[in-house]
């Protein structure tokens, strides 16, 4: 009995703990639903916290080309150092050496990483910098290819293409203006770290490239820009400089350049002033060269005609109490004469005939006081005043170029309206875009540019009077620098005084030199303007600028093989015979060579004067831009890669012109060699790829670069005697 009494005893003492087992059972199983299902997506976003980083893995931006698809930026892929705190024994150590390299600063870095599970330290540094971090062997210290912007022409066309931010995002120029459709969709990248502190890196979502922008420059006719504008200031001082080639029929801007300029792949050490793209923001007052809109709307209104006669009052002229002199005295000069001597008595005259209403009408009509819409950001629309702000001189004043603010793309528009029949087609630097999606290959391509529409300024028969004139600018006035040899050339001189910021009057000693032009006559092919800030001595437009504009037109032609509509010089065409080399005009030459203007002859030949130029006493220019611009040694790039070279012109996607104006891009012309014994081949060993083109420009040489880096081998050998023009080719190594 008692067996069954302590038994009965002992089930409910079980019962009732199977009961709390079973309630506690409940109670962990509830807790595990509430925690598993509830609670599942708290807890989650604290795992990833504390184990994951997800940021933006930038896409890769699309190229910009030039018109025959060369690559002026790129992107190309390097290694980005990043750091795990976790893993980093002495952090602050290892950001201290790290920064050394990179020269950040070590506080804002190691700040960032301590307030993260990850941080970068170099993002897209340079090869060395890479290397040099790696050499330390610092623990937690990982890397991660990503996609640097490049430029393999470095300062070639700096402004027009502008830079990247560390972020790859748009700072300036066509980078910032198009960035958008250059930046593609970014992707996303997934660092995980595990218990043991073991980081996993993997793509949870792929980049989508951005789209690849055409331009209408031409990368060698923007070379020769750039170094005969280098050239006019080393000569003349000058603190600034822009020039401008633009197809007067279709407002392809070819070329456009600005001094000071900077190399975009040295971001950190960019000046604020160098990134200024003068050819659209400056304002300047054009001075003589908006004469030329003066005399045009005089001949429109048929208010006077080319050969009328104008007193100019031995150059002095009171308006409104005001006396106004010429740069020297004039007496009776016909209309063009006026505009060969650059007189502002004569166009004072010729403004007042037109009265301010019509006068104001011709400045809009001409896009003056409006942006011209070029792709290019930070365009001024320049600085015009309506009629009914005019003071009683405004109108004598802003006949002869004062009292108004324009700038050097407006004065490009002005001269290619001239040149274009009257017509004013709007000017434009980007040819057209091309999507990465319906291209992922890069497959050779074609790019339609389509002109804006034009609109009639004045009519066929004043544009032809007013490039007659022009050409007596050149022939007979203020610009004899501005003669071509084989070619017609017509322009007008500009020289504008500077308003001193300290007294707010004109400065006696600062100047504007400008000089606005076409080529050639009949058919005009190229506008120039150049336009020199600052020059010091000479400083007149027809002085410092009018022999840039020379040169840059003189090389320009020839590498598109213009047909000469002037006779050459006697001794020219003895040298061609002599050598049995055909003229540009008649036969085309290498297309892989840019090309050159003949030589001049010894210094004892008298040249013949043409029936329809004067003698120039311009020597040749050896014109190499096509090698030149493959340098690209001093520019820090990835291990492995190379610098872009150039491409055929039918590997990458070309500009198919879709109007009727004519355009050449075949090579140039041979160099002759004026001396009867041949050239000898100098040493090139050893000398980088720059230096090495110079020496060959010198010697009369057409130099053919392999690789980048300093001259290891040389064919034919230093000492051989050669013709002028012979190609050496010469193999390039680091």
């Amino acid at each position: 009995m008692a067996t069954n009494t302590s038994t009965n005893g002992a089930r409910p003492r079980l019962y009732f703990l199977a009961g709390i087992f079973c309630v506690w059972l409940l109670a962990i199983c509830l807790r595990l639903v509430y925690l598993q299902i509830f609670c599942y997506g708290d807890f989650e976003r604290r795992a990833q916290h504390q184990q994951q980083r997800s940021f933006d893995l930038s896409a890769k931006r699309g190229v910009i080309y030039d018109r025959a698809g060369r690559e002026l930026a790129m992107s190309i892929q390097v290694d980005s150092a990043f750091v795990v705190p976790s893993e980093a024994p002495d952090l602050a150590n290892t950001i201290s050496l790290i920064t050394r390299i990179t020269k950040d600063d070590p506080r804002v870095v190691l700040a960032d990483c301590s307030a993260h599970k990850f941080c970068w330290v170099a993002r897209r540094a340079d090869a060395e910098a890479i290397e040099r971090i790696r050499a330390l062997n610092l623990q937690g210290i990982h890397y991660q290819k990503e996609a640097k912007r490049f430029y393999p022409k470095r300062e070639l066309a700096a402004q027009v293409l502008g830079y990247v931010g560390t972020d790859d995002q748009g700072l300036s120029g066509l980078e910032r203006e198009f960035n958008p459709q250059l930046q593609g969709k970014p992707g996303k990248l997934m660092i995980s770290v595990d218990a043991r502190k073991r980081w996993f890196a993997s793509v949870e979502k792929e980049p989508e490239a951005g789209n690849s922008v055409v331009l209408t420059i031409d990368q060698n006719i923007q070379y020769i820009a750039e170094r005969e504008l280098e050239r006019g200031m080393e000569e003349t001082k000058a603190i600034a400089g822009t020039v401008i080639v633009e197809n007067p029929h279709t407002g392809e801007i070819l070329a456009l350049t600005n001094r000071p300029t900077f190399n975009p792949n040295n971001r950190k050490e960019i000046k604020t002033e160098a990134l200024k793209n003068r050819a659209v923001s400056d304002i300047y007052e054009p001075g003589s060269t908006f004469k030329t809109v003066t005399i045009s709307a005089g001949l429109e209104e048929k208010i006077t005609r080319p050969e009328e006669m104008f007193d100019c009052q031995m150059g002095s002229i009171v308006i409104n109490g005001m006396r106004i002199r010429d740069s020297r005295p004039h007496g009776m000069l016909s209309v063009s004469d006026i505009i060969a001597e650059s007189s502002d008595v004569g166009a004072i005259k010729v403004a007042l005939r037109l009265g301010d209403e019509r006068f104001y009408k011709y400045i809009r009509a001409f896009g003056f006081g409006q942006p011209t819409g070029i792709e290019l950001p930070g365009e001024t629309r320049g600085m015009t005043k309506p009629v009914e702000r005019w003071s009683k001189v405004s109108l004598a004043a802003i006949s002869m170029g004062q009292e108004i603010g324009i700038s050097a793309v407006q004065l490009g528009s002005l001269i290619s309206t001239i040149a274009n029949d009257g017509v004013r087609v709007p000017p434009r630097i980007v040819a057209g875009t091309m999507s990465s999606q319906n291209n992922p290959q890069n497959t050779p391509q074609t790019i339609a540019f389509h002109p804006a529409e034009g609109t009639r300024v004045i009519s066929s028969l004043t544009a032809a009077q007013m490039r007659q004139m022009l050409q007596g600018v050149v022939l007979h006035g203020t610009a004899p620098k501005a003669i071509l040899e084989g070619y017609s050339s017509a322009g007008k001189t500009g020289t504008a005084q500077k308003v001193d910021p300290a007294t707010g009057a004109y400065s006696k000693t600062k100047y504007v030199a400008s000089f606005a032009g076409f080529a050639p006559i009949n058919d005009p092919q190229l506008a120039v303007v150049v336009i020199l800030d600052s020059a010091v001595g000479l400083h007149q437009g027809g002085q410092v600028s009018a022999p840039v504009f020379q040169r840059v037109m003189q090389q320009s032609l020839e590498y598109l093989h213009v047909a000469h509509d002037v006779q050459l010089p006697a001794n020219r065409q003895v040298l061609l015979a002599r050598r049995n080399v055909p003229d540009a005009s008649l036969e085309e030459s290498s297309p892989d060579r840019l090309g050159a203007s003949l030589d001049m002859a010894e210094a004892n030949e008298a040249p013949a004067i043409p029936s329809q130029t004067k003698p120039s006493a311009i020597g040749a220019q050896v014109v190499m831009a096509a090698q030149i611009a493959r340098e690209t040694e001093g520019v820090a790039q990835p291990a492995g890669t190379e610098a872009s070279s150039f491409p055929a012109a039918n590997s990458q996607p070309t500009i198919a012109e879709n109007s009727g104006a004519q355009t050449s891009r075949a090579g140039g012309t041979v160099v002759l060699d004026v001396e009867e014994g041949g050239i000898e081949v100098p040493s090139f060993l050893g000398k980088n790829l720059r230096i090495a083109m110079e020496a060959a420009q010198d010697a009369g040489l057409d130099l053919d670069a392999i690789g980048s880096g300093v001259a290891r081998e040389q064919t034919p050998a230093a000492g051989a005697r050669v013709a002028a023009g012979t190609r050496v080719v010469v193999r390039f190594g680091r």
